[in-house]
C-alpha cells in the first residue's frame, strides 16, 4: 500500500506535470471505483489544474475550484503517460480504474492489481467533502506536530497498542503497515506495548523516530519517478517485509506475527528484549 511518504512523492510529479495544464477528458474504467455522482467526473474537463495537495493518504487536485480526490488503497498505483493513446479508455477486467488526459495529450492512469477493488475516486467542491479526509488525524510531518501533540495522541489512545495507533488514520494521517513497523524498529519499541505507558525519554525517542523514518523515505523518494518507488520503498525497509532476514541493527533474525488479512515485522532483540511474540489470536501477547 503506499503510505505518505510515496503519496508525497507523487503528489510533487503531479504538481511538476500537471499545475498549469488544461484536464482535456478524465475517463472511468472501473465505475464501482467513483463513489461520488455531484459534481460529475466530466466537470474537470476544460479546467486548469491549480494545485495538488495530499491528506494524509489521499491525493487533491484542484481544477479551477472542482477537485479530483483519489486514494489507491492497498494495490492501487499511479501511472504517469507522457503520451496516451487517442482511443478513449474502456471499461473492462483489466487493472485500469480512471484515466485522466491532459491538453499536451501526458496524464495518468490509476490502476489497481487483484480482485479486491477498493480505489476510491471522489469529485467534490472541497477535500473536506469526503468522509475520510474529514476524520483524518494530524499530519505527523507538519511542523506543527510536536511533543504536546504526540502526547495528546498518546493520552487520547489509553492502553491501545503503539502499532495500532500509529496506523490509525484517524489519530495520525499517513503511516501505514510498513512504515509503522519502520518506526517502531527505529523507537526499539514493542509494537504492542501500551500508548500510555511510554514515559517522557520514550515519547521523545517515538517523535524522533516518526519525523525521522519518514522525512527520510521522502528524501530518498525525492525526483524518483513514479515507476520506481514501489521498489525504492521495499529498498529502504528494515525490519517490514523482511522475514527470516538478519536485522541490520543486531544481526538478529527478522519475526513475524501474522494476523487474518495483514502481518507486522519486527526485531526481537531490538524492540522485546529478545522474546519472540506470539500470535494475538492464540495468547496472550508481551508488552
Amino acid at each position: 500500500m503506499p503510505e505518505m511518504p510515496e503519496v508525497e512523492s507523487l503528489r510533487r510529479h503531479l504538481v511538476e506535470h500537471c499545475v498549469g495544464k488544461v484536464v482535456a477528458r478524465a475517463e472511468l474504467a472501473a465505475f464501482s471505483a467513483l463513489k461520488t455522482f455531484d459534481p460529475p467526473l466530466s466537470a474537470l474537463q476544460g479546467l486548469e489544474v491549480t494545485d495538488v495537495q495530499r491528506f494524509g493518504k489521499f491525493l487533491a487536485l484542484d481544477a479551477d475550484g472542482v477537485w479530483l480526490v483519489f486514494h489507491l488503497a492497498r494495490a492501487g498505483w499511479l501511472r504517469w503517460r507522457e503520451n496516451i493513446p487517442p482511443a478513449p479508455a474502456r471499461p473492462g477486467k483489466g487493472p485500469l480504474a480512471l484515466r485522466v488526459v491532459l491538453d499536451d495529450d501526458s496524464g495518468f492512469d490509476l490502476t489497481e492489481a487483484g480482485t479486491q477493488r477498493k480505489l476510491a475516486v471522489y469529485v467534490v467542491g472541497s477535500p473536506q467533502d469526503v468522509p475520510h479526509i474529514a476524520t483524518l488525524g494530524p499530519d505527523p510531518m507538519e511542523d506543527a506536530f510536536g511533543r504536546p501533540e504526540l502526547d495528546a495522541v498518546l493520552e487520547r489512545a489509553g492502553r491501545a497498542q503503539l502499532k495500532g495507533v500509529l496506523r490509525d488514520q484517524r489519530v495520525l494521517a499517513g503511516i501505514g503497515n510498513a512504515y509503522s513497523d519502520e518506526i517502531l524498529h527505529a523507537a526499539r519499541m514493542s509494537p504492542f506495548k501500551p500508548a500510555s505507558s511510554l514515559d517522557d525519554a520514550e515519547r521523545d525517542v517515538l517523535l524522533a523516530a516518526v519525523k525521522g523514518e519518514l522525512g527520510e523515505a521522502i528524501e530518498r523518494s525525492k525526483g524518483r519517478p513514479a515507476s520506481e518507488l514501489k521498489d525504492q520503498k521495499r529498498s529502504g525497509m528494515a525490519v517490514h517485509g523482511r522475514a527470516g532476514e538478519v536485522c541490520p541493527v543486531c544481526g538478529d533474525t527478522v519475526a513475524e506475527v501474522s494476523f487474518a488479512d495483514s502481518s507486522l515485522q519486527y526485531c526481537p532483540t531490538c524492540q522485546t528484549q529478545g522474546k519472540k511474540l506470539a500470535d494475538r489470536r492464540m495468547s496472550r501477547l508481551l508488552k
